[in-house]
């Protein structure tokens, strides 16, 4: 209620008035606060992340749900060109050697494999690592050398080297008339 209707009210019925804001005292003062086995606990800002990423992810998988290969995940993944080549590093922990492909078509490399899920003997409580089939894909900018491409994998990432094509030097070209 505003404070003019408050005054209002008050001019017409002092008694009422008086009797409703000792009521709203009344309540605010009896407010209980929930608790859990009598003790108090602190909110868990860490927990409240992981409920948001969990529901990001849920929403990211209901949006490709009807696209092929909406179960696939992409890695992370950094893109360094220098002046010779193209240097990607992927992140795959746990993935071996004989579960990852690398495939070149014209400028498209494409990365996929499988990060198998290792057997557990307890009760699994929560899991933020990622299992299950991986998929990248990147369109590089120049032509590259197809025949000279070298991956290593080491400590978990994924390190690929595409080299660029022999150009000349560029020059200028003159307007003729």
């Amino acid at each position: 209620m505003l404070d003019e209707e408050r005054h209002a009210l008050h001019s017409e019925s002092g008694e009422w008035t008086y009797h409703w804001q000792a009521r709203q005292e009344e309540k605010a003062m009896s407010l209980s606060v929930p608790s859990t086995s009598g003790t108090a606990t602190r909110p868990d800002p860490f927990r409240e992340l992981d409920e948001l990423y969990e529901r990001v992810n849920q929403l990211w998988q209901a949006i490709g749900a009807g696209t092929p290969g909406a179960d696939r995940w992409m890695p992370l993944a950094d893109i360094e060109e220098t002046d010779d080549a193209y240097v990607i590093e992927l992140e795959l922990p746990g993935v071996s050697d004989d579960d990852v492909e690398i495939q070149i078509d014209g400028r498209e490399l494409t990365v996929s494999g499988e990060i198998k899920e290792r057997e557990r003997k307890g009760l699994l409580r929560r899991r933020t690592r990622r299992v299950g089939e991986f998929y990248y894909s990147l369109t590089l900018p120049d032509e590259i050398d197809e025949d000279n491409i070298s991956a290593h994998l080491d400590r978990g990432v994924l390190t690929i080297r595409v080299p660029k094509t022999q150009q000349g030097p560029s020059r200028r070209v003159a307007i003729g008339g």
